[in-house]
């Protein structure tokens, strides 16, 4: 009976280091941390496999527990005035300044918008508070986080949408003259999918010939930038990783546009473009755009083309404001000083350094910041027991360039 026991034992403990352990490139640090801490994702991605398996709930529905799990009430502290707000219509958490007898000088303001892939993520997750809190500290700074709508119960383009009217709308004199923002003073910020609409928002208000208040800094990390090429070099190296593998980003970019999952396998095989999406391939040539240390063992073969032409809504990806690499290079020149991180760890890694080599092609002052041990979402993991010496370091290097910059 013993004997049966510790076999017993010594299986289940077999199985718990497989299901646990998985190889991780030795550049990253604490790496049994983020083993446990993605063993965590991989349980709740396996239950909502199966939970959409068997026609409980959808896919996102259960990966939404990540955000409820991290919500909390923003609330002020002795330093941070905190308020729910609408501006247009859109819900968004206002972060400002105690205010202190006598002070009269203008803040900076950043928007900043939340990860999440368009379908997850929360201005009110415990991260982006805490966030946001050191932004208005550190820099004496109005903070906006913006709650944007998700798909896929709102597909694109409702996220962005919802960004723009807030940015259109904060930036509004009066506006600014209510919270004592500096117009010269304004940035818009995100990771993720935030840094894909913040890119994208940039972009569309350089087209808006009577906008007076223009933005001065863009600062994004690790953005998802473009949905023609998912067979870059960074996709393949990276499509095991932990957080976030090339099976979930696929995922994350089809059911931003549709929840036809016919979009989804598709992008799988990276057989998703239609003729009119082919003409824009140009502007995600990786053998082009990225440096030769980014091919590694790769080797370039154009996306294929399919015949069949797709509905309106898969057509989307094509759209600068679902994809804001794809914007011809004179809609570049304009744009405000740019902040871009990128992870070597990540899928997303050429997304954002094609990025870079355009802007800075283009004449736009660009600050590129990578970490050869950087893995996707790693701002974000600062609190115990998902606490990693590297989301510290690349928090203060973001908020001083921030600082430094605006």
């Amino acid at each position: 009976m013993r004997l049966g026991s510790i076999i017993v034992f010594i299986a289940f403990c077999s199985l718990t280091a497989y299901y646990i352990y998985e190889p991780i490139p030795e550049e990253i640090e604490e790496r049994w941390k983020l083993m446990l801490t993605n063993s965590f994702f991989k349980t709740l991605s396996h239950l909502a496999d199966f939970s959409e398996l068997l026609g409980l709930k959808d896919y996102m529905g259960v990966m939404y527990i990540i955000t409820l799990a991290e919500n909390v009430v923003p609330v002020s502290d002795k330093h941070v005035k905190v308020t729910e707000e609408r501006f247009d219509g859109v819900e968004l958490v206002l972060y400002q300044p105690q205010q202190r007898a006598g002070d009269t000088d203008l803040r900076r303001a950043v928007i900043y918008l939340h990860g999440g892939g368009w379908c997850l993520g929360s201005s009110r997750m415990s991260p982006y508070d805490l966030l946001a809190r050191k932004l208005v500290t550190d820099l004496n700074a109005v903070v906006l986080s913006v709650e944007y709508r998700l798909a896929p119960a709102h597909p694109f383009p409702v996220a962005f949408e919802d960004v723009y009217r807030v940015v259109k709308h904060f930036l509004r004199k009066s506006v600014l003259a209510q919270y004592s923002v500096d117009p010269e003073c304004i940035a818009i910020s995100g990771d993720s999918a935030g840094g894909n609409l913040a890119a994208a928002v940039s972009q569309q208000l350089q087209k808006e010939p009577g906008q007076q208040v223009r933005l001065k800094a863009q600062a994004l990390i690790y953005p998802v930038l473009q949905a023609l090429d998912l067979n870059t070099p960074s996709y393949q190296q990276n499509q095991d990783m932990p957080i976030l593998p090339r099976t979930l980003m696929v995922r994350f970019w089809s059911q931003y546009f549709t929840s036809d999952k016919a979009l989804f396998r598709a992008m799988m095989t990276n057989t998703h473009n239609s003729p009119e999406s082919s003409n824009l391939l140009k502007f995600v040539n990786w053998s082009t755009l990225l440096p030769e240390a980014y091919h590694g063992k790769y080797n370039y073969t154009a996306p294929a083309v399919a015949q069949s032409q797709p509905d309106g809504k898969t057509l989307s990806f094509a759209d600068p404001r679902a994809s804001p690499l794809l914007v011809p290079d004179a809609a570049l020149r304009s744009l405000p000083k740019a902040y871009i991180l990128t992870c070597e760890y990540d899928v997303l890694r050429d997304d954002g350094i094609m990025y870079v080599t355009r802007l800075r092609a283009a004449g736009v002052d660009v600050t590129h910041e990578h970490y050869d041990g950087g893995f996707h979402g790693a701002l974000m993991f600062t609190q115990w027991p998902a606490d990693f010496l590297i989301a510290r370091r690349m928090t203060e290097n973001y908020v001083r360039w921030i600082k430094e910059n605006l």
